[in-house]
């Protein structure tokens, strides 16, 4: 069976991907669905800095780690308050309404990424490997 391990800390990138996941959608859920929970906030707060942050993060795959991870955060934060200052000028501030805001925008900026990547590099076989120039 020594050929079923895997080295230490390998695994660990994966796992704090999977528990930030985690902490961010408990913190959407908890704010729309209004729980009163003392977990609400910084819950909350996380998902509303991480989820723009991943999504802008992955468009800008050309930076080096420290320049990447800055301009995803300030680029998060400039996010948030656009979202908050559009809705404060129209009236139509609510809770639920930045985080559905600010959840679909960082879905379309992931999407977008996604498709330009899709176009830039072609069609893969699902094992990340193209294939073009095959057959």
């Amino acid at each position: 069976m020594k050929g079923l391990r895997q080295p230490r800390g390998r695994d660990l990138p994966a796992l704090l991907a999977g528990g930030a996941t985690t902490v961010g959608a408990v913190g959407a859920f908890l704010a729309l669905a209004d729980a009163n929970s003392p977990l609400r906030g910084p819950f909350t707060l996380f998902f509303l800095l991480a989820a723009p942050s991943a999504s802008i993060g992955a468009a800008l795959r050309g930076l080096d780690p420290f320049g990447r991870v800055l301009t995803s955060v300030a680029g998060a934060v400039v996010l948030n308050m656009l979202v908050a200052q559009g809705m404060l000028a129209v009236h139509r501030w609510s809770v639920p309404g930045g985080i559905v805001a600010v959840t679909a925008l960082s879905s379309l900026i992931l999407l977008l990424t996604l498709v330009r990547r899709r176009r830039t590099h072609g069609p893969s076989n699902g094992w990340g490997k193209s294939v073009r120039g095959t057959g």
